[in-house]
């Protein structure tokens, strides 16, 4: 469960918390219900309903505990490499890691009311790992650490959510530790090196971009052969 390691003596409280947190990673918000969390929780949904007071603010409670629970991981276990951490927090407790990334994953894809703060909290800490690496001269300088936070952010969380399909082309029947042991490597080796052996690709698209900005900005104003029309004369046309 997400309470961790003394997850074993929990309060009625945290119980039907860390229930519903299972239930809407793997339902979702709309399909889970009150009384599916008590009965995991091993409470009655008057209790629930009395601790919590509605469906609603359960979910902030999650959303809470979750949002939480990922920072403190983040930030206490965050590395130049960045994959570093995620590799040993998953293979030390692949469920738990996995029912808290769900969990996020849920939220952000049906744009629940907290999925803005998840997506924010989860590129800003990729964006601290960057910006921390470029500045100790471990990470190379971006044109944009904020996107590239994002894109970081985006592939661990795809990484972590993969579906079965894609597990299933690599030779295996569902995500676990051996999967992400063997991507671990590929990864830091892309993160690493990089992909392409010189600048062609980046050069075009750079090229691309400028060429594209620089219609985009013509069009967004009169061309010379369309000057723009004289107020005083289209009003006295008008007045004729």
């Amino acid at each position: 469960m997400v309470e961790g390691p003394d997850s074993g003596d929990l309060t009625a409280q945290a119980k039907i918390r860390n229930a519903a947190v299972e239930h809407f990673s793997s339902e979702g918000f709309s399909r889970a219900s009150i009384r599916a969390i008590a009965t995991s929780a091993g409470v009655s949904a008057a209790l629930v309903l009395h601790h919590f007071g509605s469906k609603e603010e359960l979910r902030a409670a999650c959303d809470e505990h979750v949002l939480r629970t990922v920072l403190e991981r983040a930030r206490r276990d965050s590395s130049p490499s960045g994959m570093q951490g995620l590799v040993r927090d998953y293979l030390a407790s692949p469920n738990e890691y996995m029912l808290e990334v769900r969990y996020m994953a849920r939220a952000i894809a049906d744009d629940s009311p907290s999925a803005d703060r998840f997506a924010e909290a989860i590129v800003d800490e990729s964006e601290l790992v960057l910006r921390a690496g470029m500045a100790d001269g471990s990470m190379r300088e971006f044109s944009d650490t904020r996107a590239l936070a994002l894109l970081t952010a985006v592939m661990s969380l795809a990484m972590l959510t993969m579906p079965p399909s894609l597990v299933r082309a690599l030779g295996y029947e569902g995500f676990g530790p051996e999967v992400m042991m063997r991507l671990a490597l590929p990864s830091l080796e892309l993160y690493t090196r990089g992909l392409y052996t010189d600048e062609r690709f980046l050069t075009a698209a750079r090229a691309s971009l400028a060429d594209f900005q620089h219609v985009d900005s013509d069009d967004s104003g009169p061309h010379d052969d369309e000057p723009p029309g004289d107020p005083h004369h289209e009003r006295t046309t008008h007045d004729d």
